[in-house]
């Protein structure tokens, strides 16, 4: 028998191989992918068509994002109403460039046939004329300082969402504010954002936002179904890489701290841990995931407008999340992917509609109810959301062990959120 003094030696594992459930969600979404692509009129097959791959690579972008949402609110304790804010901040930062290099080919060839070749800044200036056109302007706001480069771009996808984040988390934290409060508190972010970018003189075309993001510069001969499968297949890579670095966060000592954050906020302080360094990390981390999420998403949905960024968008977020589990990062992806496809059923036609007689339900009208009402009925008799399924049959395959020889059923500790 071991002594008093004895310690297990260290699992060495990959971190993969010590977490069977991170293994499992990899191969299910590995084969998901290959399924899809080998099924998709890229390959000839065509029994998925082009717009349902884009469908189900924007689904896999709004799954990472609820997996983010998940870690600050699953884990941390903190019910954030802004992180669709991130996420549309993302995708603005990669439309800019979007907008910019394609116009920038189209000015280009028409100004190739004139007699005297324009300087640069008269390609400029006719650039600016045909983004801003439409909100009666024609100059380059300072926003758009960096749209001409993609690498600076790209860095604006992970820098903007990650620096407000860092900043308004820190004012936040710092004073302590919590609860419902902090969620106020982001809710107003959002809803000051989103009023800011409605207005012509933002720099972002105001209510008209971003479009035509889907036409890629450089690969304009190149057709719309091979575009869908390589953006599928990043979101699927940005979906594997999130999970796993999430995974990896709330798991081991620091997951310990975070949980313990989210239970009892003054114990964990009591023991000496900074809890706001703890939070302003998950907090901002999350942005900066949910930010590239939407530079993924937005060139697969084409446009983007300052809609996308209203309060409204980041609630739904959290009724995924608690419909498919808060506190489980497979429940998240569930809760993501079961409403968002399901929203796209019932809003795109694909549900028929129910003629009662005297009434005719059309469920383009009704979804929104539908999902009020399925959020409630969760909160109210299933909080462990669908991911609670999972624990139904993992205690249905574990042998009984109580009685003389075994603990009995109060020494199990059955914490909401619990990670197989």
């Amino acid at each position: 028998m071991a002594g008093p003094g004895f310690r297990p030696a260290p699992d060495r594992r990959p971190f993969i191989l010590r977490n069977p459930s991170v293994m499992y969600f990899l191969a299910a979404l590995a084969v998901f992918t290959l399924g899809v692509t080998l099924l998709s009129e890229a390959t000839g097959v065509g029994f998925l068509s082009t717009s349902f791959v884009k469908t189900l690579g924007k689904t896999l972008c709004l799954c990472l994002v609820a997996v983010a949402m998940d870690v600050v609110w699953g884990y941390c304790g903190i019910l954030s109403l802004g992180h669709m804010a991130f996420f549309g901040i993302g995708g603005y930062a990669i439309g800019m460039w979007l907008m910019y290099a394609r116009t920038e080919i189209i000015v280009a060839e028409s100004l190739a046939a004139s007699v005297i070749p324009p300087t640069p800044d008269e390609v400029r200036d006719a650039i600016g004329s045909q983004i801003f056109g439409v909100v009666g302007a024609s100059e380059f706001p300072w926003v758009w300082g960096f749209a001409s480069s993609l690498p600076l771009q790209l860095l604006m996808v992970v820098a903007v969402p990650g620096l407000l984040a860092l900043v308004f988390g820190w004012l936040a934290f710092r004073t302590r504010v919590a609860g419902v409060y902090l969620s106020i508190l982001t809710q107003a972010m959002t809803l000051a954002l989103a009023l800011y970018l409605f207005q012509n003189d933002s720099g972002l075309r105001g209510n008209n936002g971003l479009s035509g993001l889907q036409n890629i510069p450089g690969y304009g001969e190149t057709s719309q179904d091979v575009i869908s499968i390589a953006f599928f297949w990043a979101s699927a890579l940005a979906l594997a890489l999130g999970y796993v670095l999430f995974a990896w966060v709330v798991s081991g000592k620091m997951g310990s701290v975070v949980r313990g954050i989210r239970d009892n906020e003054a114990r964990v302080r009591f023991l000496g841990y900074h809890v706001e360094s703890y939070k302003l990390f998950i907090f901002t981390l999350t942005a900066v995931v949910a930010g590239i999420a939407g530079a993924l998403y937005y060139p697969q949905a084409g446009i983007i407008n300052p809609a996308e960024l209203a309060p409204i968008a980041s609630i739904y977020l959290a009724v995924w999340v608690a419909v498919g589990g808060r506190g489980r990062l497979y429940g998240a992806v569930i809760g993501a992917a079961f409403v968002s496809l399901l929203s796209s059923w019932f809003t795109g036609g694909g549900a028929p509609a129910i003629n009662l007689g005297f009434y005719r339900i059309q469920w383009t009208d009704w979804w929104l109810i539908l999902l009020g009402l399925s959020f409630v009925g969760v909160t109210l008799f299933a909080p462990k959301g669908i991911g609670g399924l999972f624990d139904l049959i993992a205690e249905r395959r574990t042998p009984d062990r109580t009685g003389d020889y075994g603990p009995n059923d109060g020494a199990w500790r059955k914490e909401e959120g619990r990670e197989e």
